[in-house]
């Protein structure tokens, strides 16, 4: 969306698969490094000679950027803020192995880390929730201001007309998706609709075979959302989005959901999405959770005042503006 409206973005991102070096998406300049030569970002950083260092979560490549290029402005917003059970959590349910949870928690969670937070020209939460933990890990005197992320609310949708569930998150340990294909065996006349991938295939492949048998699941796997209209039309003609995770920021499904108009059945209760928006299994009751929103069709309310909040906070252009104020007003223009 910055680079429709004319500016020139970069983007330096660990390289996947057969990614290379540099790439074009979008408009968007990408530089993608050796996740195992993470030290290299700093060359990248002093070669795109930007006027703001945007890193969306804080990590050690935020390290990198503001000692690379200590004369320039540096933003963060803080997406998933973790608390130390918060990385218990990951470290008992991992989405690939406890070794690399402990990889993740030294390159995003070090001393250096904390210390460059402390020092941005500008820090920001995608959500209360995480602002209000970044209070107790970063010692703050008072809450980062919301910078909210961009999401599209469709002016128009349509529903399906038969009960109709989905999940929309990797298919990971942590996310517990278990929970939601045991919510299919107890509700045979709604269809369930899983989107999403895990990083352990063998442990992705044992659940679906566990789950093979169920008429009434769909699982569809990885979806491109920008790229395919699948995404879309998956949460378009969903009533109800599950999210079973044992702990959340606020997830951008979550967000994505609520301006489709689904109401929210969730385990967590980010910024009130579910207990607003939906039912909020604090206890796991997601049968019960779903049994409700299904009476009287109290979903669609919910659904719809949800739609009303992201369009409040979250619509695309509202919500870009906000990051071009403040870009506009660090760099004094």
């Amino acid at each position: 969306e910055l680079a429709k409206r004319g500016h020139q973005i970069f983007a330096v991102v660990p390289r996947r698969a057969d990614q290379k070096p540099i790439e074009t998406l979008d408009g968007i300049t990408v530089y993608g490094y050796e996740p195992n030569r993470f030290l290299d970002q700093a060359n990248l950083f002093r070669q795109i000679n930007a006027d703001v260092y945007h890193s969306e979560e804080p990590s050690f490549g935020t390290v990198l950027a503001q000692r690379a290029m200590p004369h320039k402005k540096h933003v963060i917003t803080l997406r998933d803020t973790r608390l130390l059970e918060d990385w218990k959590i990951e470290f008992n349910l991992p989405s690939y192995s406890r070794l690399q949870v402990l990889k993740n928690w030294l390159y995003e969670d070090n001393p250096l880390v904390r210390r460059a937070v402390r020092n941005a020209d500008g820090l920001y939460a995608a959500s209360h929730v995480v602002a209000g933990r970044a209070v107790i890990k970063y010692g703050l005197a008072q809450p980062p201001a919301l910078l909210p992320t961009p999401v599209e609310v469709p002016e128009q949708i349509q529903k399906s007309p038969a009960p109709t569930v989905c999940y929309v998150a990797r298919i990971d340990r942590r996310k517990r998706p278990e929970l939601f294909f045991e919510l299919a065996k107890d509700f045979p006349q709604v269809q369930f609709t899983a989107l999403g991938k895990g990083r352990d295939q063998q442990w992705e492949t044992a659940l679906y075979e566990r789950y093979a048998s169920l008429p009434n699941v769909c699982v569809r796997g990885f979806v491109d959302q920008f790229n395919a209209g699948e995404h879309t039309s998956t949460l378009a003609q969903s009533w109800i989005m599950v999210n079973t995770a044992a702990r959340e920021g606020l997830p951008n499904s979550m967000i994505e959901a609520a301006a489709h108009r689904c109401a929210i059945l969730s385990s967590v209760d980010p910024d009130g999405f579910s207990s607003n928006f939906g039912y909020f299994a604090q206890r796991d009751d997601f049968a019960r959770g779903l049994e409700w929103l299904l009476e009287d069709h109290r979903w669609q309310a919910l659904g719809e005042k949800g739609a009303d909040y992201v369009r409040q906070y979250y619509e695309t252009g509202r919500a870009i503006q906000q990051h071009l104020n403040v870009y506009q007003q660090l760099l004094g223009e």
